[in-house]
């Protein structure tokens, strides 16, 4: 079995952050979402991935990647172009997968129980596809399910205004190499795209057998600026903690702290876990770092209060404000203002930003 992760998304809707990179970079819990995906992966016994690239990002993605060693995976890289739908994406993966089932993934999706059931619950079974599902309170936002009491999928339907179930796709999917005939037959949706649902009815249609896994635990779609900062929370949530920078003496340091060698919490500061501290980012005296932050290589805060963000990195911050729910993008500088201001900000920055609170 292979593994195909789309990374060819323009992440419009994380502007400014994605003004100057791809969104399947930006970091949660200071680890790019995509590698969230890789692992999965990885852990699910997949160690062959295409990652299917747009315009947008293509250079950066493949630099971090490289040729997947670093990660236990032999990475192809796949060039899609023009986002033309998911099951476009996926019918650009044909001569990769060759004759081989495969899971394809959506690289700006976290899943906190990984892939390795739905893996399992297609092979062991005789199918041509396999989706994962959730329970949701929006139906009519995604692609929805139908499905019987032994749950096998009887009907598939885009964005409906009727839902036929609570049960969204969540962008986790197995394949066999049928569904390349089924997205040959399809033709664009009214959004001008090829939809893997449809791809999916498709085989339905030819009595094709679909298996279905209703993911527990939670999931996230980091398509939004709000999506990042609940998936960092989520992870935070869920880290160990590990010291190996340095946290001088007279530094308050509590909770769960994953502090990167390299990294300096200095005398004066006080940090409070969870929280994420990457190599080369030094805390400095007067600073409280709160809660469900993420700070990224090569920053340096200083007198500053900072709650539930994510700092990408390469930045400084010398504000004496409240900064909250923020996610600041790489290279930013933030420093005080004249006169008096409310305190409390909560802020998305892009790269390469000059504030003054």
């Amino acid at each position: 079995m292979k593994g195909i992760l789309l990374s060819g998304g323009a992440g419009t809707r994380l502007r400014p952050i994605t003004h100057t990179g791809p969104k399947q970079l930006v970091p949660v819990a200071n680890k790019p979402v995509l590698q969230y995906a890789l692992e999965d992966f990885r852990d699910a016994g997949i160690t062959e991935v295409g990652i299917i690239l747009g315009h947008k990002g293509r250079e950066e993605i493949q630099e971090y990647l490289g040729d997947g060693s670093e990660f236990g995976l032999e990475i192809t890289y796949i060039v899609q172009g023009n986002p033309l739908g998911l099951a476009h994406a996926a019918g650009c993966a044909k001569e990769f997968v060759g004759d081989d089932d495969f899971v394809m993934y959506l690289g700006d999706n976290i899943l906190h129980q990984g892939i390795e059931e739905l893996v399992d619950s297609y092979r062991e079974g005789d199918y041509d596809a396999g989706i994962a599902l959730q329970e949701v309170a929006n139906p009519r936002q995604f692609g929805v399910a139908a499905v019987d009491e032994s749950g096998a999928v009887r009907r598939l339907v885009e964005k409906p205004e009727a839902p036929p179930s609570n049960l969204a796709l969540i962008g986790v999917y197995v394949f066999s190499p049928a569904i390349f005939d089924a997205i040959e037959a399809i033709e664009p949706s009214w959004r001008g795209e090829l939809e893997i649902t449809d791809a999916i009815q498709r085989l339905l249609d030819e009595d094709r057998k679909i298996d279905s896994h209703v993911v527990e635990g939670w999931w996230k779609d980091t398509g939004k600026p709000e999506d990042i900062l609940e998936a960092n929370r989520l992870v935070l949530e869920e880290i160990d903690g590990a010291v190996e920078g340095e946290i001088e003496a007279g530094a308050e340091v509590s909770g769960r702290v994953q502090l990167d060698s390299g990294a300096v919490i200095q005398e004066g500061a006080v940090v409070r876990g969870p929280v994420a501290v990457a190599e080369g980012t030094v805390i400095s005296d007067g600073t409280y770092l709160g809660p469900y932050s993420s700070i990224g290589p090569n920053t340096e805060i200083s007198n500053a209060h900072i709650e539930s963000s994510v700092i990408i990195g390469e930045s400084e911050i010398s504000t004496s404000g409240k900064i909250v729910d923020s996610l600041i993008g790489r290279n930013t500088t933030i420093a005080p203002a004249d006169g008096l201001l409310p305190e409390g900000r909560r802020l998305v920055v892009g790269e390469n930003s000059d504030l003054n609170l």
